[in-house]
């Protein structure tokens, strides 16, 4: 039986940055994966999406923008399966790095399918049924999620996928309906409309970017119809049918009832924990009602010696979030004090076009806690950089405790918005004011000039609206 100090069950951006912790911590330390090394992100999800919607940017501006742009084509082609190989090369490359992350600290890795016996001891099946046992001090679990799906909808792959077959599929779907405005429906819708696909969103609340902004919805969803997407809210799926062309969709709104025919549907309502067979609950770990394991501020279950870290545990199902409770579960293993993660003020990122980026409280929950707040706003259309860049939907949005000057949450739409948080999140959490960001120098043309401008508004001394 081999023994260890710490086993990772799961090799996702939780797991094996927990691994990669641990044995800098000196743990003599085992990853366990029925799959593949950097789990779904980096192999199905955000890292692959990324590289598909840089095309996409570009097959946008060639197809709707070329005049704009000075550019002219007698025949222009795009090649979308060029798209996704090019995508699939640099998901394998990110892979290949955490290969070798994961060796040069001497981390033992694992492939095959795990289950706890007791809370001390692990057994791994491979793919040809061969068994093997691992004793361990400390179990970690970082089986993230799967994708959640309608009652009596069969995923086929096909005609109906989810964002497993739509990332990796290399035709073009001429038309599709997606189910679903967070995320993964948002970049996706992004994507296909770009290369020229008829692309109808449904989404049975009340905007696109449901738990964004008010503001950031409504402009968002102002700047998909300009792009020829069609949003659907409010709007409930009854039935989906496959037929010989392709689907048929049965919605319902307030006002009517309809049928959307595609010929492909992606099915983006969110995700469910991947708890189930791995021995958890004949161990007595607690679970919440949907499933997600229980954990406390140190990523410890109730179970002494067994962690959890990553989508498993329902905080926040990002990457990033995943890989900081990996190194603040290591840390806690290793005896380390470590700060609660505090999830509210964690940055969130949508990547479609315009972008979309926030962290902390909306307007609409700061006024629900009770908070008396002041906003600064800012618009991009007012940015050189970003009317230079030919891009300049959007705006960003500062929430502002009205006494003390605190940064309660910010709200952006528009270009590269996800590079700009890391400023303000870090002013949050070092409680900086809003008067530091307003009165920090910032390199003129950049769109970072639209924070500082925000800020400014929200102290009431703007200088260019």
């Amino acid at each position: 039986m081999d023994e260890f100090d710490v086993v990772v069950i799961g090799a996702g951006p939780g797991g094996y940055v927990a691994a990669i912790r641990a044995s800098q911590l000196g743990l003599k330390t085992a990853i366990i994966d029925k799959q593949w090394l950097g789990g779904v992100c980096l192999n199905i999800g955000c890292i692959p999406s990324k590289a598909l919607l840089k095309n996409a940017e570009i097959a946008h501006t060639l197809r709707a923008r070329s005049k704009e742009f000075g550019f002219s084509f007698d025949n222009l082609k795009l090649d979308y399966s060029s798209a996704v190989k090019r995508s699939r090369q640099v998901s394998d490359r990110l892979t290949k790095g955490v290969g070798f992350l994961i060796k040069k600290n001497k981390i033992t890795v694992i492939m095959g399918s795990a289950k706890l016996k007791s809370k001390e001891i692990v057994i791994v099946t491979d793919v040809e049924g061969k068994e093997q046992t691992l004793k361990a001090k400390n179990i970690i679990i970082a089986t993230g999620s799967q994708v959640a799906s309608f009652p009596g909808v069969n995923i086929d792959g096909e005609k109906v996928v989810s964002y497993k077959e739509a990332i990796l599929q290399e035709k073009l779907p001429k038309s599709v309906v997606i189910i679903g405005a967070g995320a993964i429906g948002l970049e996706f819708a992004t994507i296909w409309n770009s290369y020229g696909a008829e692309v109808t969103i449904v989404e049975m609340l009340p905007r696109i970017a449901p738990l964004e902004d008010e503001e950031i919805s409504a402009e968002l969803q102002k700047a998909f119809t300009k792009r020829g997407i069609k949003c659907l809210v409010e709007t409930r799926v009854h039935k989906i049918e496959t037929t010989a062309k392709g689907v048929k969709v049965l919605v319902s709104s307030k006002e009517s009832e309809l049928t959307l025919e595609a010929e492909q549907v992606l099915v983006a309502i969110g995700f469910k924990p991947n708890s189930s067979n791995l021995g958890l609950e004949e161990l007595g770990v607690d679970f919440t009602d949907r499933k997600f394991i229980e954990v406390d501020g140190r990523l410890s279950t109730n179970i002494p010696g067994i962690w959890a870290v990553g989508d498993i545990t329902g905080k926040l199902l990002l990457a990033h979030v995943a890989s900081t409770q990996g190194i603040h579960c290591a840390e806690s293993i290793a005896g380390k004090q470590t700060q609660p993660i505090d999830y509210a003020m964690v940055p969130r990122a949508t990547y479609c076009q315009p972008q979309v980026a926030s962290f902390g409280y909306t307007e609409t929950q700061a006024l629900e806690l009770g908070k008396k707040i002041k906003i600064g706003k800012f618009p991009f259309q007012a940015n050189g950089k970003a009317l230079g860049l030919g891009d300049s939907e959007g705006f960003v949005k500062v929430i502002v405790d009205e006494k003390y000057g605190e940064i309660l949450g910010a709200h952006m739409i528009g270009p590269e918005v996800s590079e700009l948080l890391p400023e303000l999140t870090l002013a949050q959490q070092n409680e900086l004011t809003i008067t530091e960001i307003a009165q920090n120098i910032h390199a003129h043309p950049t769109l970072s000039e639209v924070l500082m401008e925000a800020a400014e508004a929200a102290e009431g001394k703007a200088i260019h609206i």
